[in-house]
């Protein structure tokens, strides 16, 4: 009985959340990764806060999104408004505040730019503070404190000011 080789990337969502990590670290807002049977692009800051991710398989005719590797649960649809997205940029599990006793960093209603932190997400017991990335009011949380996130799950929605 032969055995039959693995013609898929090796490379799974534990290993694109590292470079993600490296990027955040480093400064880095755009990186491509290319092997023989894939080929990954990752792009940090874009208009809605969030990162984008592209990646292929055997070349582009068979692009695959982050959620052709594994379901993103408690994904929103497509943004219809004018409000921006605040997306998660890991997986981790998500909190609204530094401490439990601590108060939420924001809240509905709370002005927010670029640099204003939003929340922690916990990955890997290293505590990374989010930013909004953007400057507005907060109209909407959609997690709630101490729950699960994905990569690209919406996080807040912010109307721009």
């Amino acid at each position: 009985m032969a055995q039959s080789k693995k013609s898929e990337a090796n490379m799974d969502l534990k290993d694109i959340k590292a470079i993600i990590d490296l990027m955040k670290k480093n400064s880095v807002t755009e990186l491509e990764l290319e092997r023989a049977d894939y080929k990954i692009k990752l792009k940090r800051g874009n208009q809605s806060g969030g990162s984008d991710m592209t990646m292929y398989r055997d070349g582009p005719q068979q692009m695959a999104s982050p959620s052709h590797y594994g379901a993103v649960p408690g994904a929103v649809p497509a943004n219809t408004s004018n409000e921006i997205e605040v997306k998660s940029p890991m997986i981790g599990t998500f909190y609204r505040a530094p401490s439990p006793e601590a108060a939420s960093y924001v809240e509905v209603g709370t002005e927010v730019g670029p640099d204003t932190v939003v929340c922690i997400i916990e990955a890997m017991k290293v505590m990374n503070e989010i930013k909004a990335e953007t400057r507005g009011v907060v109209t909407q949380v959609l997690v709630d404190n101490s729950k699960p996130v994905e990569f690209g799950q919406v996080l807040f929605k912010v109307k721009p000011v």
